[in-house]
């Protein structure tokens, strides 16, 4: 029994099948195009096949000829399989595709209008039939079925073709070619509505072809009434255009479209489009309606071009701007002036050419005032400014924005800068002379404010100093940045850089480099010499990539050496650090510089960076050694260095050499690798290998990689094999040996600590104890913890564990087992790490802060007592607040606990000349103020209250709005006497002018309403404080949107309402003719008339000479079905939209 998912069940019966009942294979042969439906989509078919009846199907690959497909299972599973493709193989044979010649001219014939007859056929036989469409020029149609029901199709076909191949016949006419989207139709339409009425079929041509001919196909007696259809349908529109001068559109189209409105009106059927650029306007419509409309925009033309004249004129485009003015207000005066129009080209164009339209004698008097103003402009100053590159983004802002002030500053100044390709340092100004001189001034102020501001200077400080600098949530530099107008930059924790870089002006750079400088002085025991050094030395002594100093700073404790700024000709080096670190690197300093004025020779050799803990030998001995004798200097790679086995040698000739001697010896010892090994008693092998091996690790990277193995746990071999090289086997040797004399001379004492001080002893995450274990190489085991002491009936006699439960029958004076903590090692190294656990035990001394302060020494959230504890390293204690006691207990290492005291006394010194301070400033002064002027008081996001704040250095209270007991104009002033009197001269001051202020409404129509206010407030602030008034215009879905509200003083009030309406007059101008061009120069999707047509008639034709018929009603559905539809444009048949 098999279950679970049906495919999974069909795969597992499949595998259970296979492997237990006896396989046999078949094959079978069926025709190779009937493969690829054995298969399937994607192998779908196949797969399904082989699960259903458990068997592996082989077929063939698609380039093997042979059509055998092998199946293998169980007999039983074969059958099926074998059965199941011969049925498949068998449905294909009854399928067929045949392929049936026929005219392209009567493929229309076959499909029927609409395609109806093709459909029914394909319905009734259940055949696919493929016409292919009139755009592909192919014969064939393609049948594909049942071979029975598809034998009848193609029948049918073949007696329809043969039928009107014997009585249709032809005729050709010739209809313009503009006409022949009319014919066809939207989506082909009209053609399909010919053949359905009149069953006869028209022939288009191509729309690529210049061919004029249209040929309709069908029976003798139905021709006439088609043609007759045809030419109704190509003269039902025409399309004619008149010649009328691009610039006199605009006046044809008149002002809010007045003039073409006249003639749309009468002739609604008529599309006018007017083509940007081109001289000519198209009508497209019913023909005597283009006929009407085209003599009356004649009639338009010849009289706008009487009255009109034009003339273009070319002034340098980087003028333009300038003949504008500000706000348009130099052209808008043109315009009024002249009763013209002049079109300035947009900056983007780069175009020179100015056009004027209007008056004759208008244009002619713009003309000559444009040309005056533009030869003044040719004689305007053109000025290099010398800027560096570096600053041009500065001075250019985000986005723009400073330059933008700038140009605001100095309007008629042209600033160009040069593309940051060209590395170039001129920047042009341009414009008149007085403008470009103070424009230069401005800007040559602000490069010298940005070159001061932009001095920098390194500052190397100890890395572990770092902290100290920045200070408790990076309070002191934060400060030193503030007080000294610096920006500091110090390098990541994880770097390893101690380099502080200080960027602003000179002089404050120096001094935040003094208070850093004096932080690290006193926080540690800092020397600083200064050595003088011929500056032509400097590059040499610093070395490629300063590797040849950072081994002098690294060899002499990490002292820094600071040499002076290349070009400044100054001969001091600086060096800094502990005092006689300081005086070996200036003695190394000063030998080397020696030796670089006589005469420097260097050679490179090179060691594997296995070697080179080796070659330096432990704390520098090897390698000091080889210097002291040869005199030379030996640098090796550091981790940054890309070369990690160069090592470079540096000194006299001969020394260099004797010293390369040397190092080549040692280095060819290291390559001679021997094998030895010694014996090690088991019980110390687990001291080697514990932690993965740590000491053999250490071990391999002191002795040039030497490697140690011990014999596996439970061999109980004493037999270490040593393999690497000589000198480094011995060495490893040696130190093996010492270590087990050090494990065989191990003691164990113990040291009585009470429990509750272990924390404190370990220090933070065990820092301490960890620092005790590596400098006295001991072991030290703290006790577990004691949980549930349950031995005392006192909480203080248990804590002081003077009396424990044990203790009433145990020595008193004996230490508890959780207070014991264990230290291995040499003996005297016990003792010694015993004395440095004991010192760590911190002592309480106690103070007197009155209680009234604890709770600012506190702090909020504890945040001032966390950081004297930081800053001491001790514990306070401050008692709970109900037991109002003055004392606070100090806990901690008796070296601190005197700077701990000294800190809180000067904090509580500190908070009493605060409290008198704070006494004095809660002079509290009320002033009475109207609650309507509140608001103006405040100001804009709390502005002008913020100001008045800050400069008198008081608080400012407002009456609460919902508190109807507090008197509402009552405002209160909070602060030093003297400061709330001030405070209170400044708010009546401000009330003063408000009493004096009017507020009017002024409508203002909201389209110019943008305009006006402009790009984020920008103009509408500029207006604001030109005229010293308040404008509010009114919110989205306001009563009124027009309604405008200006508040100022009255005088003030009247002149910014004529500046704004003026504004509106001349913004309003533009809006109107922008709305109406736009109507006409975008032309819409062509709509059909809702008035019924009267139709066409078709006059002389020799069909219709003595015939009455009547032209076919447009508006009937019956005559035209699809009349009237509504056609999305883009579909629309009738060429691409102007």
């Amino acid at each position: 029994m098999v279950s679970g998912k049906l495919d999974a069940v069909m795969k597992a019966r499949k595998d259970i099948v296979a492997r237990l009942q006896t396989q046999a294979s078949a094959t079978v042969a069926i025709p190779k195009e009937h493969h690829r439906f054995v298969i399937g989509k994607n192998g779908e078919k196949l797969q399904d096949l082989e699960l259903k009846t458990a068997t592996k199907i082989q077929i063939p690959r698609p380039d093997d000829a042979s059509n055998q497909i092998r199946i293998t299972g169980t007999k039983e599973g074969i059958e099926k399989a074998r059965h199941e493709v011969l049925l498949i193989s068998a449905e294909q044979d009854k399928r067929a595709v045949e392929r049936l010649e026929v005219e392209k001219a009567f493929h229309p014939f076959i499909a029927g209008p609409y395609n109806r007859l093709v459909s029914e056929i394909m319905q009734e036989t259940g055949t696919r039939i493929n016409i292919p469409p009139p755009s592909v020029n192919r014969t064939e149609i393609v049948f594909t079925g049942e071979k029975e029901q598809l034998a009848q199709a193609v029948a049918r076909i073949k007696k329809i073709y043969e039928e009107k191949k014997k009585k249709t016949t032809t005729i050709a006419v010739e209809v313009k070619k503009s006409q022949h989207k009319y014919v066809i139709g939207p989506k082909g339409n009209s053609l399909q509505e010919i053949l359905e009425r009149t069953g006869v079929s028209v022939e288009i041509p191509p729309s690529d072809s210049i061919s004029e001919t249209v040929i309709l196909r069908g029976e003798p007696e139905k021709l006439g009434q088609a043609l007759t259809e045809v030419y109704a349908k190509a003269n039902s529109f025409t399309v004619s255009s008149v010649s009328a001068p691009s610039w006199l559109h605009r006046f044809i189209i008149g002002k809010k479209g007045q003039n073409l409105a006249k003639i749309t009106q009468q002739m609604p059927k008529v599309h006018i489009e007017f083509t940007e650029g081109e001289d000519k306007i198209t009508l497209e419509g019913p023909t005597e309606d283009v006929n009407v409309a085209q003599e009356q925009i004649e009639a338009m033309v010849k009289d706008l071009i009487h009255r009109m004249d034009y003339v273009e004129i070319s002034i340098d485009h980087k003028f333009h701007r300038h003949l504008i003015g500000k706000s348009g207000a130099n052209i808008n005066r043109i315009k009024d002036q002249y009763k013209v129009s002049v079109r300035i080209p947009p900056d983007s164009e780069k175009s020179n050419l100015i056009r004027i339209e209007g008056d004759p004698q208008g244009v002619q008097q713009a003309k000559r005032e444009l040309l005056e103003l533009a030869s003044r402009m040719e004689n305007e100053r053109t000025k290099d400014l010398i800027i560096e590159q570096r600053f041009h983004r500065t001075i250019i802002g985000q986005k723009g924005e400073r330059i933008r002030e700038i140009r605001d500053k100095f309007p008629e100044v042209i600033i160009n800068f040069p593309d940051p390709a060209q590395k170039s340092d001129i920047v042009q100004l341009r414009g008149p002379k007085n403008e470009v001189e103070k424009c230069t001034k401005y800007m040559q102020k602000m490069v010298a404010d940005l070159v001061e501001n932009s001095y920098s200077i390194s500052v190397p400080i100890f890395k572990q100093f770092h902290k100290n600098i920045i200070g408790k949530g990076g309070a002191n530099i934060k400060k030193i940045r503030e007080e000294s107008n610096t920006k500091i930059d110090l390098p990541a924790e994880n770097s390893n850089s101690e380099t502080i870089i200080i960027t602003g002006k000179r002089a404050n750079c120096e001094a935040a480099r003094s208070r850093i400088l004096s932080i690290q002085k006193d926080l540690a025991n800092i020397a600083e010499v200064e050595v003088s050094i011929p500056a032509k030395l400097h590059n040499s002594l610093i070395g490629t990539k300063g590797r040849l100093i950072r081994s002098i700073m690294e060899e002499c404790g990490g002292v820094h050496i600071h040499f002076p700024v290349e070009g400044s000709g100054s001969d001091t080096v600086v060096i800094r650090g502990p005092s006689s670190d300081v005086e070996k690197a200036k003695k190394q300093l000063l030998h080397l510089a020696e030796e670089k004025q006589t005469k420097s020779f260097t050679v490179d050799i090179r060691a594997k960076p296995e070697y080179h803990k080796f070659l330096i030998g432990k704390g520098g001995g090897k390698i000091r050694k080889v210097r002291d004798t040869t005199g030379a200097r030996i640098i090796f790679p550091t981790a940054e260095d890309k070369d990690q086995d160069l090592i470079t040698i540096i000194g006299k000739e001969d020394a260099v050499k004797e010293a390369q001697k040397e190092l080549e010896a040692l280095i060819q010892n290291l390559d001679n690798v021997v094998e030895d090994y010694m014996l090690v008693d088991p019980k110390h092998h687990r001291h080697f290998v514990i932690r993965r091996g740590q000491v053999l690790r250490e071990i391999a990277e002191e002795y040039g990689g030497v490697m140690v193995s011990f014999p596996r746990s439970g061999t109980q071999s004493d037999k270490v094999t040593l393999k690497g090289a000589k000198e480094c086997v011995e060495a490893a040797r040696k130190r093996i040996q010492e270590i087990i004399e050090d494990l065989e001379a191990q003691v164990t004492i113990e040291c009585a600590i009470p429990q509750k001080f272990h924390r404190s002893v370990m220090g933070p995450k065990g820092s301490r104890i960890q620092q005790i274990t590596r400098d006295y190489n001991v072991q030290i085991k703290f006790p577990d913890k004691e949980e549930n002491p349950v031995h005392s009936a006192e909480p203080a006699v248990q804590e002081n564990g003077d009396d424990a439960g044990e203790g009433r029958e145990a020595d008193p004076g004996s230490p508890r087992r959780c207070d014991i903590i264990i230290i291995s090692g040499r003996k005297e190294k016990c003792e010694a790490a015993k004395e440095a656990l004991e010192a760590l035990v911190p002592v309480t001394i106690e103070v007197e802060v009155p209680f009234d302060l604890h709770r600012y020494i506190i702090g909020q959230k504890g945040s001032g007592i966390r950081k004297m504890m930081d800053e001491f390293e001790v514990n306070i204690h401050v008692p709970a607040p109900e037991l109002q006691s003055d004392v606070i207990a100090i806990t901690g290492l008796a070296a601190n606990l005197d700077r701990a005291k000294a800190g809180l006394l000067e904090r509580v010194r500190e908070l009493q000349a605060e409290q008198e301070d704070r006494a004095l400033r809660s002079f509290k002064l009320s002033v009475t103020v109207d609650p309507k002027y509140h608001p103006k008081i405040i100001g804009r996001k709390g502005a002008v209250i913020t100001q008045i704040r800050l400069e008198h250095d008081v608080n400012i209270q407002f009456p609460d709005k919902d508190d109807g007991n507090q008197p509402q104009d009552q405002i209160t002033i909070t602060g030093y006497e003297k400061n709330t009197e001030a405070a209170r001269d400044a708010i009546l001051k401000i009330v003063g002018e408000l009493e004096q202020m009017v507020s009017e409404d002024v409508p203002l129509d909201h389209r110019v309403h943008a305009r006006i206010i402009g790009a984020r407030g920008k103009a509408i602030r500029k207006i604001m404080d030109e005229f010293k008034v308040d404008i509010r215009f009114p919110q989205s879905g306001a009563p009124d949107p027009n309604c405008v509200t200006v508040t100022g003083l009255p005088e003030n009030v009247e002149e910014a309402i004529d500046h704004i309406l003026n504004l509106e007059e001349e913004y309003l101008a533009d809006v109107v003719d922008s709305e109406v061009l736009q109507v006409y120069m975008k032309p819409p999707a062509h709509e059909e008339s809702k008035a019924p047509s009267k139709g066409f008639v078709v006059r002389d034709a020799p069909w219709t000479a003595n015939s009455s018929e009547k032209a076919p009603d447009m508006s009937s559905s019956e005559e035209f079905p699809s009349f009237g539809a509504q056609v999305a444009p883009k579909t629309l048949p009738w060429g691409p939209k102007r």
